[in-house]
């Protein structure tokens, strides 16, 4: 029987009291099927947005696309990415897109400016605008029309529910999670492709699996290895200069996948332990959401009793209660989980 406890709460404070507080419901799993823990409500739907992205890239590398069109262990990280929009974002992606023979034009997941100044205030200098290639989903989106290119599929109109392309990935999805992804549980998002509401237990499973390469098929076994070990691999492509993905898959060198999703979703796999997890802040807010996962990942190590340099302990340390800064660098608060 899993072990159920209180959601995870994150306190924001200023000074010494809590000025905000954020409930997250969160779910361990292992790559067995079995719910190890569950945190507040397990059984609640949730979009996963973005944090769903490695098993969406699944058919670029079983389809055979991958090995076609050369892509390197770096272009199927950014397949799996809610990038930054950086110039390491925009230029690989634009190789992927390449290689399949389109062109940043084919790209259908809107325009977006980057996410750091420095990168907008150089477009703007260079008299350029924001493209489809500097929005976040941008790898994820060549991604899929490299696998239109390859597998022979229509490439315009590839981000509609009922495309070609979108039925296989919601094929995909089904089989690797084992909720329904149909007409009745879907919306749209942010990039405009479909996005569908599951069980928050049925995600924590999925990745579990995803973490140690475990499915019925082979082929599909090696295909979540080889894009959990891209992006662990290659952490600056995931999110980038100053991310928390990046952050914590850069420390944990190959020890912990971790993705966010919008609206305060995450997964995280630990393949060391077997373990996969889904968390959920209900507001959505994404900072508390960092925090429940990095205590997350914290936790299930430390009871595990898995070892951690000094290097590790202390991004976890930094990334699960991070200091808040006014404009004068005058600390002002913290975030941290409710003890």
């Amino acid at each position: 029987m899993p072990v159920s406890q209180r959601e995870i709460v994150v306190e924001v404070t200023r000074g010494s009291h809590v000025e905000s507080v954020h409930a997250v419901d969160a779910v361990i799993a292992d790559a067995d099927g079995g719910i190890v823990a569950i945190h507040g409500d397990g059984g609640r739907g949730v979009f996963p947005r973005s944090s769903i992205k490695a098993l969406q890239a699944l058919p670029l590398v079983e389809s055979g696309a991958a090995d076609a069109f050369g892509l390197a262990p770096h272009h199927l990280a950014l397949a799996c990415a809610s990038h930054n929009g950086e110039p390491i974002h925009t230029t690989t992606s634009g190789e992927m897109l390449a290689a399949a023979g389109l062109t940043p034009a084919c790209l259908e997941c809107g325009a977006q400016w980057p996410h750091h100044h420095r990168d907008v205030a150089a477009l703007v200098l260079a008299g350029e605008k924001a493209g489809a290639i500097h929005n976040n989903c941008s790898g994820k989106h060549s991604g899929f029309l490299a696998f239109a290119a390859h597998a022979g599929l229509e490439t315009r109109g590839y981000v509609r529910f009922g495309s070609p392309v979108q039925k296989e990935i919601a094929a995909v999805l089904e089989a690797v999670t084992g909720a329904r992804h149909g007409e009745d549980n879907y919306g749209i998002d942010g990039c405009s492709i479909p996005t569908y509401e599951i069980p928050l237990a049925a995600l924590a499973s999925a990745y579990a699996r995803f973490g140690v390469g475990r499915d019925d098929g082979r082929h599909r076994s090696a295909a979540m290895l080889r894009l959990r070990d891209a992006c662990m691999s290659h952490p600056d492509h995931i999110c980038g200069t100053g991310a928390f993905d990046t952050a914590m898959m850069r420390a944990m060198k190959g020890r912990v996948f971790t993705k966010i999703g919008a609206e305060g979703v995450f997964t995280i796999a630990i393949p060391e332990l077997g373990l996969g997890a889904a968390l959920k802040c209900r507001d959505g807010n994404a900072r508390a959401a960092e925090v429940a996962c990095a205590w997350l990942v914290y936790s299930l190590l430390q009871q595990a009793e898995s070892e951690l340099e000094p290097d590790q302990l202390n991004t976890l340390k930094r990334l699960r209660q991070p200091q808040l800064e006014n404009r004068n660098a005058i600390t002002v608060g913290e975030l941290r989980i409710r003890s």
